[in-house]
């Protein structure tokens, strides 16, 4: 990584450092292709990161170096009726990767994949979706459905893309199911597709979805707790929303997250979660960034997303029975709540994912991960991004 006196000195002297540094990675990059041919003949369709350990390349330290915010670019984009805010970096003629954040989540969630991908040659380009950080936030949740979030998406990509026909995607938690969308509805503008923690659930034709998580979970399963407007605002105000945005991001409770009636946000603050202290991976400064976007929007932008759901599966009828056409590769880490959940992995390692996205190229368990893997094993999440779509460009090249 980058000592601290790197971190003070010029900009011309770090831009020198991260160049050595970036023909290092080039290196990393090429004894990994070998290694990748020879892990080959292993036929699984799950890696974990321990069996290639030249994933963790240390051409830069997210961590360490709090310069890498510097060159982000911020700017507006007018789509689909609203105003996007958006994060990008990296030349201008470089393959647009579209990174889509989740809940509650930000741009920011994509900091260290930003500034990798740039100076790997490619121009990151990362939003902050309708109703969260400095975009628009419509009131009604009406406004957030698939079609609503997948229009904006469109839009922002005919508005970045320049000549280029096709973008590189990728998507975490909520951003991966918009992601899907987007690849269900429009697959003729995704190059591929990369996906964290939330696999493809095709539509139920029999049962609409928060009737569906009632009968599987109970009546606490979160998504059921986010229906009634202004109800889970009131609940995050009176628990204090740095305390839930803390627990949410370094928290590791395994499987369906279920939030009880009483004091479903801890508003009764419990000791022992009082004092745990911030992983290296989340900073301070990352939870005060959060915090001062939060207290400004509010939640329910990205609680809309949960109430649309219903309103989202009456108006994809159409697609009922429809696959995921586009190549994908799956990531997630093992104790991602999403794949703990019971019968999550079944579906993932079991064919019926495979089956649902015929494209599906490979799935990737990151060990000891949680839900937001991008931050907490970002060498290894962008790695991997990286190779997936630069395998994808070569054969592009090649036609």
């Amino acid at each position: 990584y980058l000592p601290h006196r790197f971190q003070v000195i010029s900009r011309h002297a770090i831009h020198r450092v991260n160049t050595n540094l970036y023909r290092l990675f080039n290196l990393s990059q090429l004894i990994y292709k070998h290694i990748s041919m020879a892990l080959q003949s292993k036929k699984s369709s799950s890696l974990f990161i321990s069996q290639q350990k030249l994933l963790s390349y240390t051409f830069m330290d997210p961590t360490k170096n709090r310069g890498e915010m510097e060159g982000i670019d911020h700017r507006m984009v007018s789509v689909n009726g609203i105003t996007m805010h958006i994060a990008e970096k990296g030349p201008k003629e470089g393959t647009v990767v579209l990174l889509l954040h989740g809940f509650p989540d930000l741009w920011y969630t994509w900091r260290h994949q930003i500034t990798a991908l740039s100076s790997l040659g490619h121009r990151a380009v990362a939003p902050d979706l309708r109703g969260y950080g400095d975009s628009d936030s419509p009131e009604c949740f009406s406004e957030y459905t698939c079609l609503h979030l997948v229009g904006d998406l469109v839009a922002l990509i005919d508005s970045v893309s320049g000549d280029q026909e096709k973008v590189f995607l990728v998507g975490h938690d909520w951003g991966a199911i918009v992601g899907w969308y987007l690849c269900l509805f429009r697959p003729e503008k995704i190059k591929g597709f990369v996906c964290l923690s939330v696999p493809y659930k095709p539509r139920n034709p029999k049962v609409k979805p928060v009737e569906g998580f009632k009968a599987v979970f109970g009546d606490d399963y979160y998504i059921c707790r986010f229906q009634e407007p202004g109800k889970a605002e009131r609940e995050i105000a009176c628990a204090d929303p740095r305390r839930v945005l803390k627990n949410i991001f370094i928290g590791r409770e395994l499987g369906p997250p279920i939030l009880p009636k009483d004091n479903p946000f801890g508003a009764y603050p419990n000791p022992n979660c009082e004092q745990v202290k911030l992983p290296e991976w989340f900073s301070k400064e990352d939870l005060d960034y959060y915090v001062s976007k939060f207290k400004k929007t509010g939640f329910t932008g990205g609680l809309n997303y949960y109430r649309a759901m219903d309103l989202t599966w009456e108006l994809t009828a159409p697609w009922t029975g429809a696959k995921i056409q586009v190549p994908v590769k799956f990531m997630t880490g093992d104790l991602d709540m999403v794949y703990t959940t019971p019968g999550v992995k079944e579906y993932i390692h079991g064919g019926g994912f495979a089956a649902d996205v015929p494209n599906l190229q490979e799935v990737v368990v990151i060990e000891d991960a949680g839900h937001f893997a991008n931050q907490e094993k970002p060498q290894e999440v962008t790695a991997h991004i990286n190779d997936f779509f630069t395998k994808l460009q070569d054969n592009y090249k090649s036609f």
